[in-house]
């Protein structure tokens, strides 16, 4: 079902408030695949594979991440000085590389949808930051290592959005909370490996063969974004239609399971005008520029993430142990992201969890600002840590908010994440060494913005549950079966 923002909906003409044929009306749906108790079973079998496969996302995460904020580690080893930055320019530094990653999010994911093949596009891109990423290691100035960051977002942009839509390719509305939660927990972990990979570098690897140990950080971790984007290329999959190691049996499954999620199949019963046709519905959405903006305010109050290393810093203790102390609340966050989005998916809610995990947040804020003693304020990182929690579960939420048709969900995400990123390209100036150590002012700033997307959500929840109620009446009107409803 598509529904306009002013009121209507609009039932596609091959939705599922209609039998896919008449002669099907009366028969087994599950007969092709020899009854209820042998599907249930392919499907556990498909959905084993496709997640095992899957997995290796989680591992380009971390790697994309790691790769994208490894400057803010090498910061404390002599990245600023040996480049001689002064003044707002490490800041321009982490901000330029979300203007590539901003400008190229649509277009990748526009030709994602078109080509049909993750399995090389994405490793493809990997390699090229990866290279990029080595690079940064042999700049001399400002000028080289900004370029360096400019084309690192410039290719990096095809990832995240590209792998939201692969999920969203493959897992119903029921499932995409938790395995966007488990993608998502690369990034998380990201934060807590990132920083102990940088510990060790960083702290064995001075001097050696004449090079500062943050160009080894650049070299290494680089080193083996490539090397893990050429095995992504055997073990990546391909979306449900062009994928040719299922068998026929699976396939016919795997494209069954998204068109009963929401009534109407994925991709030929829902494009009209050419895969272009969904940048015009995308854009025109309003539903996508609210989240986009709910989203944008978000990533300001995450922008602590960049800095995490300068707040663990603040504690007082030496380098080596303030990359160690970076890493428990990440972990902690993971598993909080985890158990939280796999309630969200079971409980069918999305709201209710996003707010409770950003409020939590604001407490973390609340606590740093309040008091300088060393175990509050890092119990206070912890509660920080934690909100990406509900940032996953509305991650969760607006794909589950553009079900059709996958032209237009592949720019919606994209459009959502790309506007997002321009919450990290003011997040990179919230945190000024002038402001520290306390950061209150940088705190004040995050609470501010994490209220404001409380207030959104809020606002979203209200129009999708006045949608829902629509579809009811229309339903009732026209004596249609229950159909498509939107989680709120």
């Amino acid at each position: 079902m598509m529904f306009s923002d002013k009121g209507s909906v609009h039932v596609l003409e091959k939705a599922s408030n209609s039998p896919r044929d008449a002669s099907e009306a009366d028969e087994d749906p599950d007969a092709e695949f020899g009854g209820r108790d042998a599907r249930i079973a392919l499907e556990k079998k498909l959905l084993l594979k496709v997640d095992l496969r899957m997995s290796i996302l989680i591992v380009i995460y971390i790697l994309n991440y790691i790769d994208r904020n490894n400057a803010g580690a090498a910061r404390l080893r002599g990245f600023s000085t040996d480049l001689h930055l002064q003044g707002q320019e490490f800041p321009t530094l982490l901000s330029i590389l979300y203007v590539g990653y901003i400008i190229m999010q649509i277009p990748s994911n526009m030709f994602l949808n078109w080509i049909g093949k993750p399995s090389i596009y994405l490793p493809a891109c990997m390699i090229v930051w990866g290279m990029i990423s080595v690079l940064t290691g042999i700049t001399k100035d400002f000028v080289g290592a900004l370029l360096t960051r400019f084309f690192l977002g410039f290719v990096e942009a095809a990832f995240f959005p590209g792998a939201l839509f692969l999920l969203s390719k493959w897992y119903t509305r029921h499932e995409i909370g938790l395995r966007t939660a488990i993608l998502y927990c690369g990034n998380i972990i990201s934060n807590a490996f990132g920083s102990l990979i940088a510990s060790g570098i960083l702290g064995g690897m001075q001097g050696k063969l004449g090079h500062a140990a943050w160009r080894w950080l650049f070299y290494i971790e680089g080193a083996l974004t490539i090397f893990v984007a050429v095995c992504a290329i055997f073990i990546l999959p391909d979306f449900p239609a062009t994928t040719k190691w299922l068998s026929p049996l699976e396939r016919r499954l795997a494209l069954r399971r998204m068109e009963e999620d929401v009534g109407v199949g994925d991709q030929d019963e829902t494009e009209e005008g050419g895969h272009a046709s969904g940048l015009w519905l995308a854009i025109s959405d309003w539903k996508v520029w609210w989240l986009a903006l709910a989203l944008t305010s978000q990533v300001v109050a995450l922008s602590f993430n960049a800095y995490f290393p300068t707040l663990s810093a603040t504690m007082g203790f030496n380098p080596t142990v303030t990359l160690l102390l970076c890493a428990p609340p990440f972990v902690f966050a993971a598993i909080v992201a985890f158990a939280l989005s796999r309630h969200s998916d079971q409980a069918g809610e999305r709201f209710y969890h996003i707010i409770s995990s950003i409020g939590l947040g604001i407490v973390g804020f609340i606590i740093a600002i309040a008091t300088m003693n060393t175990a509050a304020r890092y119990v206070s990182l912890f509660l920080m840590a934690q909100s990406y929690a509900g940032f996953v579960v509305l991650y969760a939420w607006m794909s589950n908010s553009f079900p059709r048709p996958p032209s237009k969900r592949a720019v919606a995400l994209a459009l959502m994440n790309a506007f997002s990123q321009l919450g990290n390209v003011a997040g990179s100036y919230v945190w000024p060494l002038a402001w520290g150590p306390t950061y209150r002012n940088s705190y004040g700033i995050c609470i501010a913005t994490a209220s404001c997307t409380i207030i959104m959500c809020w606002i979203f929840r209200m129009h999708l549950d006045r949608l829902n109620r629509r579809i009811e009446m229309k339903e009732r009107e026209t004596g249609a079966p229950r159909g498509f409803r939107y989680i709120l």
